[in-house]
C-alpha cells in the first residue's frame, strides 16, 4: 500500500519562507510525475508545481520565481521551497505522485492528506 505524507506546513509571516516535504512509502517500483496542489477555503484545488522523473518542472504563474519544486529519487521524497510568501498563498497544500507498484505496474495517482500553510502577520 502506497502512502504519501506531507510535512512542513505552519504559520509564517508575509515575506517568510517554508519548505514542504512529501515522502512516499510502500511497495514502490517507480515514481513518475510528482506535484503539489493547493486549496484555499471556498476555492477549487489548483496546481502549484510539478516535476517529472527527469527533473523538468512546471509552475503556476502565481508562484513563478518564488517557489521551487525538487525531488530526491533515492529518498522517494519531493520538496516545495516557498519563498516570499503572501497571504494569498494560504491554503492546504496537497502532494500527489504517479506511482507504479509491485502489484500494479501501470502508473496510478496517489494523494497525501495535505498540510496547512497560513501566511499572516
Amino acid at each position: 500500500q502506497v502512502q504519501l505524507v506531507e510535512s512542513g506546513g505552519g504559520l509564517v509571516q508575509p515575506g517568510g519562507s517554508l519548505r514542504l516535504s512529501c515522502a512516499a512509502s510502500g511497495s514502490i517500483v517507480s515514481i513518475n510525475v510528482v506535484g503539489w496542489y493547493r486549496q484555499a477555503p471556498g476555492k477549487q484545488r489548483d496546481l502549484v508545481a510539478l516535476i517529472t522523473r527527469g527533473g523538468s518542472t512546471n509552475y503556476a504563474d502565481s508562484v513563478k520565481g518564488r517557489f521551487t519544486i525538487s525531488r530526491d529519487n533515492p529518498k522517494k521524497t519531493a520538496y516545495l521551497q516557498m519563498n516570499s510568501l503572501k497571504p494569498e498563498d494560504t491554503a492546504v497544500y496537497y502532494c500527489y505522485a504517479q506511482i507504479s507498484t509491485v502489484d500494479r505496474l501501470g502508473y496510478m495517482t496517489y494523494w497525501g492528506k495535505g498540510t496547512l500553510v497560513t501566511v499572516s502577520s
